[in-house]
């Protein structure tokens, strides 16, 4: 890959400024996208998008791991800790599988995972329920009592 710089020339070379601006902010999305993906190429792993909802009685964690299968999903908790861990694996690995082929750009990924959230109580564990559907896992966490308790309406005037 030949070395090109990321600033704009302003000093007669080929490229106009415009063209370079251009590529400057065609180089910026492209690092903010990487950041939105949580840098699976960097890390060799990817991020869980999680969506995590209460009703009074419970909190309910879902979490998108597509193309993960159920076997490689580890649920955990320690105290008020839950841990959803786990691994994706890539049936094939594509750059050696397919010899002479150029690869532009790589988006899918593979690797290991982990999510830890911490909740405002403790956890018992014997109560937690978790559900794997369409590479989607829920996991259902009931309120201890105390907790129930303590949660109060408060009217706004």
């Amino acid at each position: 890959m030949a070395y090109r710089s990321w600033l704009p020339s302003l000093w007669g070379e080929k490229e106009s400024v415009e063209s370079s601006f251009g590529d400057l902010r065609k180089r910026i999305d492209s690092l903010f996208d990487d950041f939105d993906r949580g840098f699976p190429a960097l890390a060799g792993s990817f991020a869980v998008r999680s969506n995590v909802s209460e009703t009074d009685k419970e909190i309910c964690i879902t979490a998108e791991l597509p193309g993960v299968e159920q076997k490689d999903i580890d649920v955990s908790i320690s105290g008020n800790r839950i841990f959803i861990k786990g691994e994706k694996m890539s049936e094939k690995d594509e750059k050696k599988e397919d010899k002479g082929r150029e690869f532009h750009r790589i988006e899918r990924s593979s690797g290991s995972f982990q999510r830890a959230m911490t909740l405002p109580f403790e956890i018992d564990a014997g109560s937690v329920k978790a559900d794997f559907k369409n590479g989607v896992l829920t996991v259902t966490i009931p309120k201890p009592a105390e907790a129930v308790k303590e949660t109060r309406k408060i009217e706004v005037k």
